[in-house]
């Protein structure tokens, strides 16, 4: 049977004049676009560029939300309640949405970014309340997610949720990423990375940071494309994907 996986990156984080990574060449080799909806960083201009280049090259369109932490960038604790962490995530669907309808495409997805993701995987309140945003502004919409609370919230409430799975980031016992104020969170040898990625696409398997087995079932691959030399990783990752045999497209034609 034919292994189907999207790829994914999470684009549009620039701002004004200042752009992180080479977004266009990274919309060639994904199928989906996790784009920044202007709070932790990202900007109208920059979120109308990327749906336009989003739907060029054929890619899925989905919005990228985040900590109110530019500054930051999304990747520090923020201590919110429920209603701060719903409107924000609501607001945030909402602009890349609105790009989205005006140049004629659908928002295929939603994934939280930084830390908002990670806190929503073991806080129930972070979860209730990305869950709920995503569900009420519409329930067919996939929500890509860690295994956790939010993916646990996400199948309970009759969503779509896809669970996304790491080219270059370490994971913990519990299946949770390794955090990147720890040492060796970020994988930077692109033979270790590619063979990490095979691993966990075909055999579904990945080792832990301290060397247990781990299973892990994917629906997407996420390539970081604001660390050095990604662009070359990430055509190098999807050839090997390609060789292996991998069918790679957007989640909202097969999910």
């Amino acid at each position: 049977m034919t292994i189907k996986m999207d790829i994914c990156s999470d684009l549009g984080e620039g701002y004004g004049r200042y752009e992180l990574a080479n977004d266009e060449a990274l919309m060639e080799i994904i199928s989906s676009a996790n784009i920044a909806c202007g709070f932790h960083a990202g900007d109208p201009r920059t979120i109308q560029k990327s749906v336009q280049s989003a739907i060029k090259t054929g890619t899925g369109i989905g919005a990228h939300p985040g900590f109110p932490d530019r500054v930051g960038f999304g990747r520090r604790d923020m201590i919110l309640s429920y209603e701060e962490v719903y409107t924000d995530v609501l607001y945030q669907i909402g602009a890349v949405f609105a790009f989205a309808k005006a140049n004629g495409a659908k928002l295929q997805h939603v994934m939280a970014h930084g830390q908002l993701h990670n806190m929503a995987q073991f806080n129930e309140v972070y979860a209730e309340a990305i869950t709920d945003a995503v569900y009420d502004f519409d329930p067919n919409t996939i929500l890509i997610c860690l295994p956790g609370k939010l993916l646990a919230l996400a199948e309970k409430k009759g969503l779509k949720p896809a669970t996304v799975i790491f080219a270059d980031r370490r994971y913990n016992d519990d299946k949770s990423l390794v955090s990147r104020r720890e040492k060796n969170a970020v994988i930077t040898d692109e033979n270790e990375v590619i063979e990490k990625v095979l691993d966990l696409v075909i055999r579904k398997k990945a080792t832990s940071i301290n060397g247990k087995d781990l299973d892990i079932v994917g629906d997407t691959l996420l390539l970081h494309g604001d660390t050095q030399g990604s662009l070359s990783l990430a055509k190098k990752i999807k050839e090997a994907l390609l060789d292996a045999g991998v069918e790679i497209s957007p989640l909202g034609k097969w999910l």
